[in-house]
């Protein structure tokens, strides 16, 4: 086919001429941007997570402190323990204790913080007071059933065993009086 065989009208010879493209552009120079307070907003957000992790860190402190009971000393844990081992924990058992004022019990609510104290009686007539249980946590104070005859009441208190074992011992001795802490 020569050049001037070819048919004169074409599919593409019924479209508009396109458009050129546009010449190109020149983007004008600037200063680059820079954001003031960026790194100060940064140290803001760090202080804020450390105060929400020492306030946290504070809040489970204090719940420790308040469950764990009275501090024990190095001594009477080694004491306590066989061949002077220190053990994980000091584990709490319930011990029933009857108070000699049983209205003294009757002031008293589950969680309550009491010292016990045991008045011992010396022959020549003097008494002497010693406490057995310091800062020993209420745990229950049963309703008595019926009357006692001695004018005690009951109250369930959680202490180490060690403590349990010298109450035990103390309420078979002597009258036991509670201080509320």
């Amino acid at each position: 086919m020569s050049p001037t065989s070819l048919p004169t009208s074409s599919p593409t010879s019924s479209l508009p001429a396109p458009h050129p493209a546009p010449p190109p552009r020149v983007v004008p120079m600037f200063a680059p941007l820079r954001v003031r307070g960026g790194a100060h907003r940064l140290r803001r957000a760090v202080r804020r997570r450390r105060r929400a992790m020492a306030a946290g860190l504070a809040m489970a402190a204090a719940a420790m402190a308040a469950g764990s009971g009275p501090p024990v000393s190095a001594a009477a844990e080694a004491a306590a323990s066989p061949a002077g081992h220190r053990p994980a924990a000091v584990k709490r058992v319930s011990a029933p204790v009857r108070i000699a004022d049983a209205a003294t019990v009757r002031l008293l609510r589950p969680g309550d913080r009491v010292d016990v104290v045991a008045a011992d009686s010396s022959p020549g007539g003097d008494s002497r007071a010693r406490v057995v249980a310091a800062s020993a946590r209420v745990a229950e104070v049963p309703r008595p059933d019926r009357a006692v005859e001695d004018g005690g009441a009951l109250v369930v208190l959680s202490v180490p065993r060690t403590t349990a074992t010298a109450l035990a011992g103390a309420g078979v001795t002597s009258q036991l009086a509670v201080i509320v802490c």
